[in-house]
């Protein structure tokens, strides 16, 4: 039976032990100093730009944050100790909107099927009193996974370009709409978004408090954004393929298939000599 996506504090805490392994994904340096310095008990460190990417010299070329090759991931993946048996729990300090939905999203595509995202990250399980600590906590040792695709549907620039502008075809952006509009652009080198791209910002799919809404109001409002669209005619991209993926967390949540990811984003596209659109 297939297991919600999204895993609220007061269940994590009701969870057997076993099989649980717990994960603080966070995003570079001062990241990890702050798992160092605390994070919920029993939670391993995993590092979206050294375990979750294969960053290039040039973001031209796959964009700011590409996935790892499948040998480097399974090797992530022994190094934390999780198999095809695990239950894994993932949170970051950002609502699950950076580390913590690539790596739910990853952890999916190879074939791990327990896998959840704490409801509002670090911030609402240590309001509710989930227990923390500063001591690393040992992995169980299991053999490498292994692995040989990713088996959820990714496109590429390519396809984008085929693709966008189709009648047929849904380009979705999540990105805040001042970026989305080209009026702002704080990471990427040219400001504005892909011709025929539609805006729904990420941050839509939270409450104010930052947990995610429920499903029932997240098929209401994707239902009615989406209109006839079938997944495989909708590709969801951001700036490096990362916010992306809370959002396809967030359709898999509200019920929907997942459809694709266009994991290079904005830093390929805009890097490529392509079509800019703006709304100025």
């Amino acid at each position: 039976m297939k297991i919600s996506p999204i895993i609220q504090t007061e269940e994590l805490l009701d969870l057997p032990k076993g099989n649980l392994v717990i994960v603080d994904a966070g995003s570079g340096k001062p990241a990890y100093e702050n798992y160092l310095q605390k994070h919920l008990e029993g939670a391993l460190y995993v590092d979206l730009n050294t375990d979750l990417a294969e960053i290039p010299v040039n973001a031209k070329n796959g964009g700011r944050h590409p996935l790892p090759s499948l040998e480097k991931f399974a090797e992530v993946l022994q190094k934390l100790g999780i198999n095809y048996d695990s239950q894994v729990v993932i949170y970051d300090d950002k609502n699950g909107s950076n580390a913590a939905a690539r790596f739910w999203w990853m952890l999916k595509s190879v074939g791990i099927k327990k896998v959840q995202v704490l409801d509002g990250g670090l911030q609402t399980a240590e309001r509710i009193g989930f227990p923390t600590q500063t001591k690393i906590p040992k992995t169980r040792p299991v053999e490498k996974l292994s692995l040989n695709e990713w088996k959820l549907p990714l496109v590429d620039i390519n396809f984008i370009e085929k693709k966008s502008e189709k009648p047929g075809f849904l380009v979705i952006d999540v990105r805040e709409k001042d970026r989305y509009d080209g009026k702002i652009e704080p990471i990427d080198e040219i400001a504005g978004h892909i011709p025929g791209a539609k805006n729904f910002p990420f941050k839509e799919n939270l409450n104010e408090d930052g947990t995610f809404k429920s499903p029932e109001d997240l098929k209401k409002m994707y239902k009615e954004f989406f209109e006839n669209f079938s997944s495989e005619n909708i590709a969801i991209h951001c700036g490096s393929g990362v916010t992306a993926c809370h959002t396809l967390l967030a359709l898999d949540y509200a019920g929907f298939e997942i459809p694709n990811l266009y994991i290079g984003s904005w830093s390929e596209w805009s890097r490529n000599n392509k079509f800019i659109a703006k709304n100025t």
